[in-house]
């Protein structure tokens, strides 16, 4: 149990972490277009709040 304590378990941390570091640093080589973040669309489905939708602070104000 000692050797998975001392050896083992750090050894995967830091694995883990430079996994990690090489998934966040890809982005650099990714085309320009590609490394942006992808762009908000309007949904076509449209919502119109009905009274009952209100919350109660406007149900209350009005």
């Amino acid at each position: 149990m000692a050797i998975f304590r001392q050896y083992i378990a750090p050894l995967f941390a830091v694995l883990v972490f430079f996994f990690a570091l090489v998934a966040v640093s890809a982005r650099i080589f990714l085309p320009s277009d590609m490394a942006a973040p992808a762009p908000i669309e309007e949904v076509g489905v449209s919502f119109q709040p009905t009274p009952t939708d209100l919350p109660l602070a406007v149900k209350n104000a009005s």
